[in-house]
């Protein structure tokens, strides 16, 4: 299978509006450069995958256009504002109509993930059609999904979305290959998310700020481990 024509979406929505639903958990300041970060994360680990062909950055915040930039990214501003769904679907339909071979959709919120998670699923791309999948650490939702070729499913984003993901590959007669991955796996959502991530030791640029900004890693896993 030819991996070179393998394109990476990442939506990434406004920062100012990012994160509200770890409440105080965080306080309301950091929320926009907490997202930053963790969207530099994912896009340093896609920029050191060499299979990829190129990265798209779906997003109409400026901070995250410089931001994709930097690691050669291309921004698209078209299905931004509808949300995760629109922003992919659009970025789907934009690389099919320039006829590329398959697309690669990364959660913008999974700082823990690797070059060689990235490689462990484009190596795994080995037909077309095609259909991967890495669901979140609650097998609830989806993190990381390869279509080939890139409209093959008409992906739908939300908490409850991998079940629906395989059923949908699984209607064109298609097996989906489910691939278990812990990085990409923990999306940072909820104040259980971030505690999980602060047990995982790491050189992230997200662990770098959580730190900076006070934010002590044990006394946080404490007091959400008491939490009801």
């Amino acid at each position: 299978m030819n991996a070179g024509d393998i394109w990476a979406v990442v939506p990434v929505k406004e920062t100012a509006q990012a994160k509200q639903r770890l409440g105080n958990a965080v306080p309301l300041e950091l929320k926009p450069r907490l997202a930053l970060a963790m969207a530099e994360d994912v896009l340093a680990a896609l920029a050191a995958a060499p299979a990829l062909r190129g990265i798209v950055v779906v997003t109409i915040d400026p901070a995250v256009n410089e931001l994709a930039g930097r690691y050669g990214a291309r921004v698209l501003a078209e299905g931004a504002r509808g949300g995760q769904t629109s922003a992919v679907r659009a970025a789907a339909h934009a690389l099919a109509r320039k006829g590329r071979a398959a697309m690669l959709t990364v959660a913008g919120d999974v700082p823990l993930v690797t070059a060689e998670e990235i490689r462990v699923l484009i190596e795994a791309h080995d037909r077309t059609p095609d259909f991967l999948i890495a669901p979140a650490h609650d097998g609830r939702g989806s993190n990381a999904v390869l279509c080939a070729p890139p409209e093959l499913v008409a992906l739908q984003f939300g908490d409850d979305s991998f079940v629906p993901h395989v059923e949908a590959a699984r209607r064109l007669g298609l097996e989906p290959k489910v691939i278990r991955l812990a990085g990409i796996g923990l999306d940072i959502d909820r104040p259980r998310d971030l505690a999980a991530f602060l047990q995982v030791p790491s050189r992230t640029r997200t662990r770098a700020l959580l730190e900076e900004s006070g934010i002590d890693a044990q006394e946080f896993i404490s007091r959400m481990l008491r939490a009801p």
